[in-house]
């Protein structure tokens, strides 16, 4: 299959053909989710919750997200895959944000995320500069949670909602080609979606950006903790990983499993042999 790149994203918003992208943190799913065409991969810093038990998304390191970057590049070969730069990668210096940057170029990635508005806009504009597509992330932004006092909606009010709007084309003049749009009324959505011509990918913001993303896991139906209002499971695979899992321990005990039909075994002539050298010793 054809691999997608950013000029083909960006022929989709031109058509009018919604944009599908899914979060990937290991091998087995991110070929899963490839083979079934779906358009972008993001390899979330929510790995740090979804993944590694975290109870937030500022522990994760650069060293985590490119372990795990580089396991979903082995399964990716057609989606356009996207390495989300995590705390302090690129709040201390224009010039460790490029290096990080980089880094995530060198080990796969076709772009790179950073959360932010019009303060992370120089940022951006060297990141872009040093040749790395940058896709920029507004509204609920997980690493300043603490500054929004939770995991909130944002842009409820003309001030903050002034203030996104101002963001995103703040973005888009820095030279991102698409933007993050996270737990934002629909209709600021639209509006800022029908403001900038750059991308606009959805998560908890309603039906009227270019495209929507979501957490494999919680697709899945394998959320652990809090499942937001936002999120649709397409299955619910918690309760038969648990099934499974009981059932095992289960023919375990009783002795059922494992039967002679999961094992290996010898010819008869072979084993007789066997038993006629080791018997004679």
């Amino acid at each position: 299959m054809k691999k997608i790149t950013i000029l083909d994203l960006k022929a989709k918003k031109a058509r009018g053909e919604r944009i599908t992208m899914l979060t990937a943190y290991s091998y087995p799913f991110a070929h899963f989710i490839d083979e079934s065409e779906i358009d972008a991969v993001l390899v979330g810093d929510s790995l740090g919750m979804v993944e590694l038990g975290y109870e937030s998304t500022l522990p994760v390191t650069m060293e985590e997200m490119l372990h795990h970057t580089q396991a979903v590049k082995r399964a990716v070969r057609r989606a356009f895959l996207i390495g989300d730069m995590p705390f302090m990668s690129y709040q201390t210096s224009t010039e460790e944000a490029v290096k990080n940057a980089c880094l995530f170029m060198k080990a796969g990635c076709d772009a790179v995320k950073l959360e932010g508005g019009t303060e992370v806009v120089d940022k951006i504009e060297a990141i872009v500069k040093a040749g790395v597509p940058v896709l920029g992330h507004i509204g609920l932004t997980p690493q300043r949670i603490a500054q929004l006092g939770g995991y909130k909606v944002q842009g409820k009010d003309i001030k903050t909602a002034q203030k996104l709007l101002q963001d995103a084309q703040e973005l888009e003049r820095a030279g991102v080609f698409g933007i993050v749009i996270e737990c934002v009324p629909y209709q600021l959505t639209k509006l800022i979606t029908q403001r900038c011509s750059v991308i606009t990918i959805g998560i908890g913001s309603g039906p009227y950006c270019d495209g929507q993303v979501l957490v494999i896991n919680d697709l899945l139906g394998i959320t652990i903790g809090h499942k937001p209002k936002f999120v649709k499971s397409y299955a619910n695979l918690a309760s038969q990983i648990k099934e499974a899992i009981s059932q095992f321990q289960k023919e375990v005990k009783e002795g059922s499993f494992p039967d002679l039909g999961h094992a290996y075994s010898l010819s008869d002539e072979l084993w007789q042999e066997i038993k006629r050298i080791t018997d004679s010793k």
